[in-house]
């Protein structure tokens, strides 16, 4: 279930070229500090899906809220 979910999220992944350092700059809307900068699409979709990761376990851990997406509910460790 947690692939599909990080999968889903992605999807909503958007991504620009920071003109000034030439850097991609990825983020994903509603996922306050799941960001990424790169000097490559490939490599910033890979550090966003550790940050993505990452913000998942914390809150998890926490019994913080995460969001549903696409109808994909992830609720404690019965998700992992």
């Amino acid at each position: 279930m947690l692939t599909e979910y990080i999968r889903a999220v992605m999807r909503q992944a958007q991504y620009r070229l920071n003109p000034v350092d030439d850097c991609v700059y990825g983020e994903v809307p509603g996922f306050v500090g799941v960001s990424a900068c790169a000097l490559t699409l490939e490599q910033c979709q890979q550090i966003l899906v550790e940050a993505l990761e990452e913000w998942i376990f914390f809150r998890v851990s926490r019994n913080l809220p995460v969001p549903d997406v696409d109808g994909i509910h992830l609720s404690g460790s019965d998700s992992f």
